[in-house]
């Protein structure tokens, strides 16, 4: 079993699939949850999503939770119909999933986020590809966890690049900018993976055939989903290239930072609503002069990434 242990925080569509995946694949991790989150689809769908995952890469021993449902200033919320189009009204691309003999766990989410931080500390690494909702309210629940865990890499945020959303904002900040900028403002030992690099890295049906290829069950549901968003990104105007690989880069660089180079920047969201200035992640010039154990990736190795992604998504789906 391995020392470095992981908790994935998913609002599962079909980027997240792929980073589920990664993460189970991955011997140098040891994937002790996912939490819930809302962003691509309902919580409970996304809930539901995972453990069907989870179950059909033969991971049932890893639970789920649920997380928040809504953003800290909301009282509900509605998917909004683009994410629809990219990952399907079901999340994953309209691929019909076994389900799972697993059910959710009665502790919530942000519990499971706290007592984690507390057992494993240095030793745990928090993926958050969704909105940061679920960090910010185990903060506030509990401050200590700024501090106790010893990596969070989260998926999200523009800095080079415009953003998905607006021309500023990325769209798991925009779900909640506001709780995002106090995750952004308080969490140590922060690395932002964001459409700078995530946009760099592309994968296409050449990968996905190789996965048709292998004749099982889980390549050929993976293939279904991923050929999906594929089309959505050409259909839509996204890239017609292929698909971005945003969440499992973030997975990825949560193990090896090394995939990435990174800029070290004290960063905050901005939640301007009436000058419009609304979700945008910037460096804080109050802080510039001041050390932080934040970091904004910039370049990605590419090549590597993709590669490294392929050869682990042949293993994890011939299993």
């Amino acid at each position: 079993m391995a020392q470095k242990k992981m908790i994935l925080d998913l609002d599962t569509g079909i980027d997240d699939a792929l980073a589920l995946a990664y993460a189970v694949g991955d011997p140098n991790v040891d994937l002790i949850g996912i939490i819930s989150s809302y962003g691509n689809t309902l919580i409970e769908t996304a809930a539901q999503n995972s453990l069907n995952l989870l179950h059909l890469l033969g991971a049932n021993n890893v639970p789920v939770f649920i997380g928040e449902s809504h953003s800290s200033t909301t009282d509900h919320f509605d998917v909004m119909p683009i994410s629809q189009l990219i990952h399907g009204k079901n999340g994953i691309g309209e691929v019909v999933l076994e389900t799972a003999p697993r059910h959710v766990e009665t502790q919530s989410g942000v519990d499971l986020l706290i007592a984690a931080a507390h057992q494993y500390a240095d030793d745990l690494i928090f993926i958050p590809t969704g909105p940061l909702t679920n960090l910010a309210t185990a903060i506030k629940k509990d401050p200590a966890v700024a501090t106790l865990i010893g990596n969070t890499t989260l998926m999200g945020g523009a800095l080079t690049v415009p953003g998905n959303v607006t021309p500023f904002t990325e769209a798991n900040i925009h779900q909640d900018p506001e709780d995002a900028d106090y995750a952004f403002t308080r969490q140590k030992n922060l690395t932002m993976v964001g459409l700078d690099v995530t946009l760099r890295t592309l994968l296409t049906k050449k990968e996905t055939a190789a996965w048709r290829a292998l004749n099982t069950t889980a390549a050929t549901k993976f293939a279904e989903l991923m050929d999906f968003y594929i089309d959505a990104y050409a259909n839509l105007g996204i890239d017609k290239k292929g698909a971005a690989l945003h969440d499992p880069l973030a997975v990825a660089v949560g193990i090896d930072a090394s995939y990435v180079t990174t800029l070290p920047l004290a960063m905050h969201v901005t939640y301007d609503q009436k000058s419009g200035d609304y979700g945008r992640t910037i460096g804080d010039k109050d802080k510039l002069l001041v050390p932080t154990t934040t970091q904004v990736a910039v370049l990605v190795d590419t090549d590597r990434f993709v590669s490294d992604f392929q050869t682990m998504m042949l293993s994890v789906l011939n299993n």
